[in-house]
């Protein structure tokens, strides 16, 4: 095979482009919270998010949040294709500001948990799941 100029810039702009799509993901993962939020800023702390260390197969991770004091909780896996995974709201009825659920994730990646709280502040926590086996056609 001979590999010509052509041939060798072509590679180069494939690569970069591959290179650029996961800050193409974080950004639809930031433009959601802001999106949620309003444009306020997010706090941390005051949010526990449950999630496995390792996942083995990414089609089902079990998560579990508990954010006493909040309105409504947002999840987000930031490296799926369409970030925004659940949204969780609590009414005044409710006995306890606890959710859980099973999501799919892409391969490994974090998951965020923003909870809007009741005075109206944001706060937001994160989680780390390494998976093995891809849910989202991976």
């Amino acid at each position: 095979m001979k590999l010509t100029r052509r041939d060798a810039l072509a590679l180069g702009l494939g690569a970069t482009a591959a290179s650029l799509l996961p800050f193409r993901a974080f950004a639809a993962a930031d433009e959601a919270i802001a999106a949620f939020t309003g444009g306020a800023e997010v706090g941390e702390g005051g949010v526990t998010l449950t999630a496995p260390e390792i996942a083995e197969n990414g089609n089902t991770v079990p998560i579990g949040i508990d954010a006493p004091g909040a309105v409504s909780v947002m999840v987000l896996a930031t490296g799926n294709p369409t970030p925004a995974v659940a949204t969780f709201n609590f009414g005044p009825l409710a006995g306890s500001q606890a959710a859980s659920t099973r999501i799919r994730l892409a391969g490994t990646q974090d998951v965020v948990a923003v909870a809007k709280m009741a005075d109206g502040s944001f706060v937001k926590t994160a989680a780390t799941v390494k998976v093995t086996i891809g849910g989202c056609g991976g």
